[in-house]
C-alpha cells in the first residue's frame, strides 16, 4: 500500500505550509536516530519523515502528489510522464545532529531550534553565494575545502548574499569521508526576499584541495614515507602521521626502496562498512654527503649482493 504523506506527517491534506513545517520539526526531533539509540526502526520512521516532508513542503511536488497520488514522481508538468526525477539525488543533506542541543537549539521545548535560521546565526569567513532570485529556484555554488577535512569532516563557512544585499555567513557541516565532486544540500537557504515565498535549497559542490604528502584512492589512503639507510636496511620503528594520530610503524630489516607497508583500518572512514587502509611507501634517503669509510663499506655491501635488481627490466 503506498504511503499516505499526510498521515506521516499527522496533518491534515488542507494543511497550510506553516503547519506542515511545524509537525516535520516536532516528528523529526522525535524519531531522530540521535536521541533513540535504543529504537531500531527509528532512522526508518525519521526517513519517512524527511521523504514526507520533502514532497508537501514544495508546493509544485505536493500539488503533483494531490493529483496522482504515489505515482506523482513519474508525472511532469501538465500531467506528461517523464524520463525520471530530480529530487536531489548525490547530494549530502546536512546532519539533522547539529541542530540538537544549548548550541544551535533554541526551542524550549526540545533544543530542537529553527532549522532554517541556524546557519544565519554563524560566524566566519568563506566565499560568496548569491540566493535565489524570486521563483524559489534552487543555487549551485561551490566550497573548496582541506583535504584532511574531507577526510576527517568537520565544517567550513561560506558567504551567502541575501536579495536584500545583506550577506549571511553560514556554517557548513562536511561529512567524513566526501570526495572531490561530492554534492551537499543545504535545505531552504537559498531565500528568495519574498514574503511567503517558499526558500530554494543551495547545492554545494565539494572541491578537495590536494595535500603535500598523501593522495586518496577510494577509501584507501597512500604516503611516501622517508627512511634512511640504515633503517632500511638493518630495520627499525618509525613515526607515521594518520587521520587517527600518529603511530609506530615497524620497518622490516632490508626493505627495499618502493615498499608498501599497510596500515590497516588507518583510512578514509566509511559509513558503510570497515573504513579504508593507509599504504606507507618506503622511500630511501641518502644523506648528502658520506665519507669514504662508508663508501668503501656501501660497495662491498653492494658486491655481496646475489641477485641482479635489474634482472626484470626489459622493453
Amino acid at each position: 500500500m503506498a504511503e499516505d504523506y499526510y498521515k506521516t506527517l499527522n496533518v491534515g491534506r488542507d494543511a497550510s505550509q506553516a503547519e506542515i513545517q511545524k509537525a516535520y520539526r516536532k516528528l523529526a526531533r522525535k524519531y531522530h536516530p540521535d536521541t533513540n539509540p535504543d529504537d531500531k526502526h527509528a532512522k526508518e520512521k525519521f526517513q519517512n519523515v524527511q521523504k514526507a516532508f520533502d514532497v508537501l513542503n514544495d508546493p509544485s511536488k505536493r500539488e503533483l502528489y494531490d493529483r496522482y497520488g504515489s505515482s506523482f514522481e513519474s508525472m511532469g508538468p501538465g500531467g506528461r510522464p517523464h524520463a525520471g526525477t530530480q529530487g536531489g539525488s548525490g547530494f549530502e543533506d546536512i546532519d539533522f545532529s547539529q541542530f540538537f542541543g544549548e548550541r544551535y537549539g533554541s526551542d524550549p521545548a526540545g533544543g530542537f531550534g529553527d532549522i532554517f535560521s541556524h546557519f544565519r546565526r554563524a560566524a566566519g569567513r568563506g566565499g560568496k553565494t548569491r540566493a535565489a532570485p524570486a521563483g524559489a529556484a534552487n543555487v549551485e555554488s561551490q566550497v573548496e575545502i582541506p583535504f584532511k577535512t574531507a577526510i576527517t569532516g568537520g565544517e567550513v563557512q561560506i558567504g551567502v548574499e541575501r536579495p536584500s544585499g545583506k550577506t549571511d555567513t553560514l556554517a557548513v557541516k562536511i561529512p567524513p569521508g566526501i570526495k572531490d565532486g561530492g554534492k551537499i544540500r543545504l535545505r531552504g537557504q537559498a531565500t528568495t526576499g519574498v514574503p511567503g515565498e517558499q526558500p530554494g535549497d543551495i547545492l554545494l559542490t565539494v572541491h578537495v584541495q590536494p595535500h603535500p604528502s598523501f593522495t586518496r584512492r577510494d577509501n584507501h589512503l597512500e604516503v611516501k614515507v622517508p627512511v634512511t639507510l640504515s633503517e632500511a636496511v638493518l630495520g627499525g620503528k618509525v613515526d607515521v602521521p594518520t587521520p587517527k594520530g600518529t603511530i609506530s610503524l615497524r620497518v622490516p630489516p632490508r626493505t627495499s626502496s618502493g615498499t608498501k607497508l599497510r596500515i590497516k583500518g588507518h583510512g578514509v572512514a566509511s559509513r558503510n562498512g570497515e573504513p579504508g587502509d593507509l599504504y606507507a611507501e618506503i622511500q630511501i634517503v641518502l644523506p648528502e654527503r658520506i665519507d669514504e669509510q662508508t663508501q668503501e663499506a656501501i660497495r662491498k655491501l653492494g658486491e655481496s649482493a646475489a641477485q641482479n635488481p635489474r634482472a626484470d627490466l626489459k622493453w
